[in-house]
């Protein structure tokens, strides 16, 4: 009746007792599950390196959280406890730069300030390439890495796009000299598939496709030659999401076995895996996890830290992790992600889930100890289904079968749909999956990673839109597919084939890049703005010589704006110089004013000892201008004193 009557007065009482009465749940839940995790037996410690802050934003928003909304959470995840925080590196030195106008350093140093000691800062970086496609001299690679640590930075994970060891050796060593800790990445990647068309071509031609390249012994063996370089840990990095979780899971038993160091696993969770992977990874032991906090996880970013605690709790597992506080940070995150909407790739919020105050469902439960109980059994396709059913019920993207089903990296396949959308050529799509394969095995089977994975995807766009036009194969070649086939970014997983190298770089033999042609980027003094550098320190260099077409308009606009502040302040205190003089004049009695005017007046003939002293006589003989100026203020003289 109250409803029908009062329609909006009664829908608002009865939410707010709904919500009271959900609350109240929540707080007696709270006791009970608090218990419950209480008298959980711990056999074993997960680490979990949380990516919330730099791969969580990367692929979900674009790495557009700027340095206001990062500092909200910052306080929160001191109190966290998380083994590590990935914070930097990866895109975000540029793009803090390039979107945000903030310096990176200072983001760094930031965060460090307010985390301490409590977690390790980690970051990600290319190996000698650090942030570029070209190889850096020892001197910007030592630069680099001295200066990420002394401004905050505990571990840096080091990759090589082609997976080539010696091209990670010097930063190790110079990572390890300034006090940090070595991670370095084993690069996932699978074998190339060819169509039968393209095998048939091949055998008719006689020339051999490739057969397994990228098996377990192959990641475990890349493995050892990095933990025999000095390797402090080493993960298995599965930029794009493809590694199935049977294969994850025998991959980290094979390195649990036959190294020292810890293993780390990260994935992401486009095609479909990235759970059941990451659960397959701690069934067999894994030291360490990467995942993302839920308002900033799946999709193509990796799986939810809360998922992962709760097959934790299940498998007696200790993560050390504040789960009170983790509540708390992703209370702020779904603030953060509405305030950058635009800028949201999914736009697709995951369930409101406070993992200290919620039951799941009892369905929902049942499938985490089903999935489990399947991973153990090493059932692939089973496990992949529980695991799905579970991110359906927290309301995460469906797997993408267009990725899943190309084998590439999810970056890789938008950047090319981008590049083909542009020339209104989208409908060639289907045409340039299909010469992927190809173009790779050419170039020496590189992992499809950054760099590598873009270098590979616009060289087949190329290669089609040369076909597509009547012209041959690789007459259009980008200049980075050249440096690659060239050998300028070290050895790839297979050799290339001689006549190709000489067909696309005029020589048959490999050629390493020569670092001594290397020339550090300009660093002119900026007359127009004082006269300061460009670069001022060496932390200013360096973003110069690894982002020189950023850094370069960020620190003139840095230095512009340190220009005119301080003009600006200079006009100030300048003004307030003469209003404090004015007011000063202005308090002066009359009688001492005028007396200051006959100094003045006298001062003119004389100097400043005599304009500063008694007002006396003159010794010398007065000029008749003196005389006559003397009389005519005698004349003007007041009597009386002045009263004023």
């Amino acid at each position: 009746m109250l409803l029908e009557l009062f329609p909006l007065v009664a829908k608002g009482y009865l939410e707010g007792k709904r919500r009271d009465e959900f609350e109240a749940q929540r707080v007696e839940n709270r006791k009970k599950i608090a218990a419950e995790r209480a008298a959980i037996k711990r056999t074993r410690k997960l680490k979990i390196r949380d990516l919330t802050l730099r791969d969580g934003q990367q692929s979900l928003f674009a790495t557009r959280v700027p340095q206001h909304e990062i500092e909200k959470v910052l306080p929160l995840y001191k109190d966290a406890n998380f083994y590590a925080l990935e914070v930097w590196g990866g895109a975000i030195p540029d793009s803090v730069m390039r979107y945000l106008n903030e310096d990176p350093w200072h983001r760094l140093e930031s965060i460090k300030e307010v985390i301490g000691d409590v977690s390790h800062l980690t970051a990600l970086s290319r190996g000698r390439n650090l942030f570029g496609y070209s190889p850096y001299p020892e001197s910007v690679i030592e630069g680099f890495n001295k200066n990420a640590v002394k401004s905050g930075l505990g571990i840096m994970r080091i990759f090589d796009c082609l997976n080539d060891v010696k091209n990670m050796e010097t930063t190790i060593k110079y990572m390890k000299e300034a006090g940090g800790i070595a991670d370095c990445a084993v690069c996932y990647t699978v074998d190339p598939k060819f169509t039968k068309k393209q095998r048939w071509k091949a055998l008719l031609s006689g020339k051999k496709l490739p057969k397994k390249i990228f098996d377990v012994n192959y990641f475990v063996n890349k493995a050892k030659q990095m933990e025999a370089l000095g390797a402090d840990m080493i993960t298995v990095k599965d930029m794009a999401g493809l590694i199935p979780p049977s294969l994850s899971g025998k991959i980290v038993k094979r390195l649990k076995q036959e190294l020292k160091v810890p293993v780390d696993f990260h994935t992401h969770c486009t095609p479909g895996y990235g759970l059941g992977a990451v659960l397959m990874a701690i069934v067999n032991g894994v030291d360490v996890v990467d995942t993302c906090m839920l308002n900033f996880a799946g999709g193509p970013a990796a799986p939810s830290f809360e998922i992962i605690q709760l097959f934790a709790d299940k498998l007696g597992l200790d993560t050390g992790v504040n789960l009170d506080s983790v509540v708390a940070i992703n209370k702020e995150l779904k603030g953060i992600r509405e305030r950058i909407a635009e800028f949201d790739s999914y736009k697709m919020f995951p369930l409101e889930f406070d993992i200290t105050a919620d039951y799941l469902p009892k369905e929902i439960d049942a499938l985490f100890d089903k999935a489990i109980e399947l991973a153990k059994a090493d059932k692939e396709e089973e496990l992949l289904a529980a695991c799905h059913a579970i991110e359906k019920y927290f309301n995460f993207p469906e797997p993408n079968e267009k990725v899943k089903a190309a084998e590439i990296p999810g970056g890789m396949y938008t950047n090319m749909l981008a590049q083909l959308k542009a020339l209104g050529l989208e409908d060639l799509l289907p045409t340039v999956l299909e010469k992927v394969p190809e173009v790779r095995v050419a170039a020496g089977c590189p992992p499809l990673v950054t760099p590598s994975s873009q270098i590979v995807g616009v060289q087949a766009v190329n290669y089609v839109l040369d076909v597509n036009s009547g012209k041959a194969p690789y007459t259009n070649v980008n200049n980075q597919f050249f440096n690659l086939v060239k050998g300028e970014y070290g050895e790839t997983p297979i050799e290339i084939d001689p006549e190709f190298r000489h067909k696309i770089c005029g020589q048959s033999e490999a050629s390493d890049y020569d670092v001594n042609k290397y020339q550090a980027p300009e660093n002119p003094v900026l007359h127009e703005l004082g006269g300061v550098k460009l670069a001022e320190n060496e932390k200013e260099m360096l973003l110069l010589e690894l982002f020189p077409t950023v850094a370069a308009p960020f620190l003139k606009n840095r230095k512009a704006d340190a220009y005119y502040e301080r003009v600006a302040t200079e006009e100030a205190e300048n003004q307030r110089i003469i209003e404090e003089k004015k007011a000063a004049y202005a308090a002066i009695p009359l009688e001492e004013k005028y007396e200051m005017l006959l100094r003045g007046l006298y001062s003119l003939a004389g100097d400043s000892k005599q304009a500063t002293g008694d007002i006396t006589q003159p010794k010398e003989k007065e000029s008749k201008l003196d005389i006559k100026t003397k009389e005519m203020l005698t004349a003007q003289k007041p009597k009386n004193r002045l009263v004023g």
